[in-house]
């Protein structure tokens, strides 16, 4: 077979650059290459690829269930657990996903196993011969081919002996365990080969970007001395590198792997059983009944439409191409550019990843490296991606009102304004009811039954879901035509609604489980998935029962069918999360092994001039540039693992104190543009691949579209009341409202139209304006200081003169733990006593005063100084007290004024232009 025709994937992606539209099978196809794997290897072999995917999520449900601790049987440990998803990841890796054959993906095929070859045997000590017969071995695998259509011995070995890899720390568990720190020959063998073998799978499932990190930074563990003095470390052996990166927990087996195992496959799985029951179609449906109508509907809808879809796809590209088939041509149809629409589809469906309660896989990474529970993650992001998708929304509207768009064609004359927003109070009023109810009802069933509540709870979610059913049974799901010729009407709306109801039951009850309930994201998603396998057996016969309609048999066979197409869809998009997630350990390994991190913190701040704002800019240009080969997932892994601290350390010695979930969130925010930035964002690919519009310029409209994304997290950064930190309900509603405006404000400057088009000034006010609301705080504290200054031998006296519960900001210098000179501020909560000298005693903090400068001569363990960052020895240049400062919302009255001005001459400028407009007619 040529390499022409082993690689259609790269053809599918260049195709998709001309100006028709690809067909069904190629889109397929250009999704499977970059999700669940382009290899179409037909009878016993694609027989087994299917079946190993199937047992891989049998496997998964079987050790997030409790089944195992009940019976006393099957119970894996985390690392257990993790050696058997790697094995899983890296066999339908090398079996699913044949290798690119372009000029660059040869080469590093070839060149990265020799480098790889070259580093170990630098490390390793004299007589280890068999280190080149493994780099010689893959590259010879890699040299023979890989063809698309089935799987040749060489990949056979590679995918078995790579499974072999990962199992090892399973079947040598105890062995390690009891040499711990001191690998064996056995252990080297089987960790370079591992290597070796993650990273060329890496290459095959998410092309070159990943595999060359994580090369580069093995590169840097073993090169350390020959490094420039500022980067240099100690040399490391292969059997320590080794050891930290295969046999520990450190490095490919660590925290990303743990969470991929424990959490993110079983959401994967989830979203892929409630795709295959039909909920994709029924929420695009749904959105079209409600929005279609409106200014630019279908582009509207293509919104709301991706943000539920976002809860069942794990995959911005399989995201786009399930409701982009739909939407794009639709949008085209009303009046939107080929690329336009595309844009559209694309920022919508990579939002998809931000949207709570069901998040893309770095925010149940963002759980352990924050350490903070799931429920507190979705807390802090739900303001933002609300209001980001608001403003999409919003966006759509302003470009439907650039080009004078319609909706498309009711299917009925709508009631009038009043009677549907009465309707809409009620249905409001009746959900709340509703939900206090079921709270309320759950909490009295656990106090009378405890030992029988679940029964009962899984009884009455049963006799629910049998009567959604019986209304859905009434109804049929409509099916909009996917191109765009010929009159299209729109669904009604209430019969959609009902057609499928009870496909939000499984989604409640991960909401429940995870928000109310607060178990763990995996135990959530197992009870939601469990749910969901129920439906998907049992919703065809029964609704063939309540329709009369007979073939109740192959109705329950089909159904069947069903699950496990699912199960097997689940598994196989999972491949490149799994493999992705060990890679990006390798640079966490590498990263903890090294040091980097304090060296990258002198780097960082020699190049920002200690700026936390350009720090943040460094950060977010690092973000994207990586995105551009980078999974979203691996993306938030090393950019996190490289500089979230960094940004910690240095807006401390600036003064300004950021929670460490704002920096993850900053980090996240800026890594879900990895599928959106040009020239390789692939979600634009796929997007311009149903539009038949250039990916490039699709590309660069949506990154414009996502510019509202991109700035909320400057925003949150220094102004953590968006994420609701430490903020009441009232005030939260408050926030929620004020932001809202303030980011449509944004978006209307940032699209150049508010009323109506805006000139340069009026597009720096709208900037302003949105800048005030969003951080008022920026303006207040010019106005009146939220802190004063008092010398630091007044200590006690500051301490004595605020509540006990407020914060006192100090400015501190000493040395860090590896005794480098450092100056930071940190807050130190006042605790209780008589005299300052006591409330400081109370907080942990014991100081000496020498003349005018004061020394801090003890810190007790644990307490609230010490979590701040305090130390013996170091000493205090400033205190500031908190002092009372004037509302800052008073801000908004200025910003507000200025607004209705702006609303005032563009009304009045939309008018004088309207009236040559009408003449003319």
């Amino acid at each position: 077979m040529s390499d022409k025709d082993q690689f259609q994937a790269s053809a599918v992606e260049n195709e998709a650059a001309g100006k028709a539209g690809l067909s069904q099978s190629e889109i397929d196809e250009l999704v499977a290459s970059s999700d669940t794997g382009g290899r179409s290897a037909s009878g016993p072999v694609g027989m087994l690829i299917v079946g190993v995917a199937l047992a891989w999520s049998l496997f998964q449900l079987w050790i997030a269930s409790p089944i195992p601790f009940i019976l006393g049987f099957g119970v894996f440990n985390d690392t257990e657990a993790r050696a058997f998803h790697l094995a899983f990841a890296l066999f339908l890796g090398f079996m699913a996903f044949p290798a690119a054959r372009t000029p660059v993906q040869l080469f590093l095929g070839i060149a990265v196993p020799l480098v790889l070859t070259g580093l170990f045997w630098l490390g390793a000590d004299p007589g280890n011969w068999w280190i080149p017969v493994v780099g010689l071995a893959v590259v010879a695998a890699v040299v023979l081919g890989s063809p698309k259509d089935r799987v040749p011995i060489w990949e056979w070995a590679m995918a078995i002996i790579g499974a072999a890899s990962a199992l090892y720390i399973y079947f040598a568990y105890e062995g390690i365990a009891n040499r711990v720190g001191a690998p064996i020959t056995q252990d080297l063998v089987v960790g370079v080969i591992g290597l070796m073998l993650l990273l060329e799978a890496t290459r095959r499932a998410l092309g070159p970007a990943l595999m060359i990190v994580a090369t580069v930074f093995l590169s840097y563990t073993f090169l350390g001395p020959y490094m420039p003095q500022l980067i240099a470390h100690s040399a490391k052996s292969l059997g320590v590198v080794i050891n930290h990166q295969w046999i520990t927990t450190e490095g490919v087996f660590g925290i990303a792997l743990g969470v991929s195992t424990s959490f993110v496959f079983l959401f994967v799985l989830f979203g892929s059983l409630l795709d295959k029951a039909g909920a994709g179609n029924y929420f695009i449906q749904v959105a079209f009944s409600l929005m279609g109508h409106m200014r630019g509907g279908p582009a509207k809808a293509a919104v709301v439409s991706s943000a539920m879809t976002g809860l069942i796809s794990g995959s911005s590209i399989a995201n786009v191409v399930t409701t982009g088939t739909f939407t794009i041509p639709l949008m085209k149809k009303v009046g939107f550019s080929s690329e336009k629409a595309g844009a559209v589809e694309v920022a919508s469906s990579v939002n998809g990843q931000i949207m709570p309660p069901v998040m893309g896989a770095a925010a149940f990474l963002m759980v352990e490296y924050v350490g903070i529970p799931y429920f507190d993650v979705v807390k802090h992001a739900f303001l933002p991606a609300v209001i980001s998708y608001i403003a999409l929304v919003y966006i759509v509207h302003l470009e439907a009102m650039k080009q004078n768009m319609q909706g498309l064609p009711r299917a009925y004359t709508p009631k009038p304004i009043v009677q549907r927003l009465i309707g809409m109070a009620f249905f409001v009023a009746f959900l709340c009811v509703l939900s206090f109810g079921v709270y309320y009802g759950m909490g009295w069933i656990r106090t009378v039954f405890p030992d029988t509540a679940g029964y009962i709870v899984f009884v009455f979610l049963c006799l629910v879901y049998l009567g959604l059913l019986y209304v859905a049974s009434k109804e049929e799901i409509p099916t909009l035509e996917k191109d765009g010729d010929g009159p299209q009407v729109l669904p009604l709306p209430g019969p959609t609604v009902r057609s499928g109801l009870h496909f939000i039951l499984p989604v409640v009850v991960l909401v429940w489980a995870l928000m109310v309930d607060r178990l763990s994201p995996g135990l959530s998603a197992f009870w939601a998935a469990a749910f969901m396998i129920f439906i998907l057996v049992t919703q065809r016969p029964l609704l063939a029962i309540m329709r009369n309609a007979g073939g109740i048999a192959s109705e329950i066979r089909n159904g069947f069918v069903d699950l496990i197409d699912g199960l097997v869809t689940g598994a196989r998009n999972m491949i490149g999360i799994g493999i992705a997630t060990a890679t990006a350990g390798i640079i966490v390994g590498a990263v903890s092994q090294t040091g980097v991190g304090s060296a990258l913190a002198d780097v960082v701040e020699v190049l920002s001039g200690g700026n936390i704002l350009a720090i943040l800019f460094l950060t977010a240009i690092l973000s994207l540039i990586l995105g551009m080969g980078l999974p979203t997932t691996a993306n938030y892994i090393v950019v996190s693992a490289l500089l979230a601290p960094v940004i910690v350390q240095l807006g401390q010695q600036n003064g300004l104190i950021v929670p460490l979930i704002a920096v993850h969130l900053f980090v996240f925010y800026f890594g879900i543009m990895a599928d959106v930035t040009p020239p390789v964002g692939l979600a634009s690919f796929a997007a311009a691949a149903v539009s038949g519009g250039d990916p490039i310029k699709t590309g660069v409209v949506a990154f414009f579209y996502s510019l509202r994304t991109a700035a909320l997290p400057f925003l949150f950064i220094f102004n953590t009341d968006l994420l609701l930190i430490d903020v009441g309900w009232a005030q939260g509603i408050l926030v929620f409202v004020i932001a809202t405006v303030a980011m449509l404000l944004f978006a209307a400057a940032t699209q150049g139209w508010f009323l109506t088009r805006n000139n340069i000034l009026e597009t720096v006010a709208l900037l302003l304006i949105a800048f005030t609301l969003f951080r008022p705080g920026f303006w207040m504290d010019m106005v009146a200081p939220p802190f004063e200054d008092v010398p630091p031998v007044e200590i006690a006296q500051a301490a004595e003169e605020v509540s006990p519960g407020q914060d006192l900001r100090l400015q501190v210098s000493g040395l860090n733990a590896i005794g480098e000179p450092v100056t930071f501020v940190a807050l130190l909560p006042v605790g209780e006593g008589e005299t300052g000298e006591d409330r400081l005693f109370a907080s942990g903090l014991e100081y000496v005063v020498n003349g005018d400068s004061v020394v801090i001569d003890n810190v007790t363990f644990g307490s609230p100084a010490a979590e701040a960052g305090f130390d013996w020895d170091q000493t205090v240049e400033r205190v500031m007290r908190p002092k009372a400062q004037p509302p800052k919302e008073l801000m908004f009255i200025p910003a507000l004024a200025l607004l209705a001005l702006i609303v005032l001459w563009q009304r009045s400028r939309a008018r004088k232009n309207l009236r040559p407009k009408q003449a003319t007619a």
